[in-house]
């Protein structure tokens, strides 16, 4: 069965290392994603020119839940499920994203390491559609990548 990402140009689909794919300001350095995202918080540069960038692929647990309810539409999470929201190492940004697939909600702890990983979404005729997922951080050597 093929692999497809279910968002397009949101993340990297190497199963070794993957990494977000967001933008840096030319001007700020701020860094921002979804690299669709359209006006900077910048002030000064609202509509500043980016360069697509790798954002790192670990960072720390900074809060998470478990929802027990059924997800918005196009959404196809089951219920319950689990979203992280993960401070990026170096970009000291916040990302939300599902918890892994397989990853044991109950043993999250805010402070802990976490990394993207990439995971089924869902399947269909066009294959098995992938997202970016977060997971307990396995091995600290895959942090250096």
């Amino acid at each position: 069965m093929s692999r497809v990402p279910a968002i397009e140009g949101w993340f990297t689909d190497d199963e070794a290392a993957p990494h977000l794919i967001g933008t840096r300001g030319l001007e700020s350095g701020s860094y921002f994603f979804p690299p669709s995202l359209a006006v900077s918080a910048n002030p000064n540069a609202p509509f500043e020119d980016r360069e697509s960038v790798q954002l790192s692929r670990t960072g720390t647990l900074w809060s998470y839940t478990t929802n027990h309810y059924a997800p918005p539409e196009p959404s196809v999470q089951q219920t319950p499920y689990t979203v992280c929201a993960v401070e990026l190492d170096a970009e000291k940004m916040v990302i939300l994203g599902p918890l892994a697939t397989g990853a044991d909600a109950l043993q999250l702890k805010v402070g802990m390491q976490m990394e993207l990983v990439i995971g089924p979404l869902f399947s269909d005729e066009a294959g098995e559609h992938t997202m970016y997922q977060w997971a307990p951080l396995r091995d600290p050597e895959s942090a250096a990548q």
